[in-house]
């Protein structure tokens, strides 16, 4: 594609480890076990990252997977009284929100600001 300036810019899907980790994580609320495929690869990942903005990707994957497992764990529990399926929906747009952020942010090739954070 021309921008008029006479540079080409491409626009094309980059397929690199946080990208596939992220669409991993998304499919699971299809498949339900890629989450877990998606967990073990950053683990693997993490100490393989090719660039330096990776390492923060990963971090941030793990951690949305652990967060939302234990956030899972007490709204399970709390189905006996009523509020777990809302914990539970919360739990689930949330580790959407986390995932096409991290996602987008993959496409760019961007570090996640700050990987250790509970919001996005």
């Amino acid at each position: 594609m021309n921008d008029g300036n006479g540079s080409t810019q491409t626009s094309s899907f980059s397929l690199n480890g946080p990208t596939i980790i992220a669409l991993l994580y998304l499919a699971s609320f299809v498949l339900g076990v890629t989450g877990i495929i998606g967990l073990v690869l950053a683990y693997i990942w993490k100490g393989e990252a090719r660039a330096p903005w990776e390492s923060s990707h990963y971090r941030f994957h793990i951690r949305t997977f652990w967060i939302a497992f234990a956030g899972s764990v007490i709204g399970f529990t709390l189905l006996i009284i009523g509020i777990g399926f809302l914990i539970m929906l919360a739990i689930g747009i949330w580790v959407i929100v986390r995932s096409v952020v991290a996602l987008l942010k993959a496409q760019k090739q961007e570090a996640i600001a700050d990987p250790a954070t509970w919001t996005i």
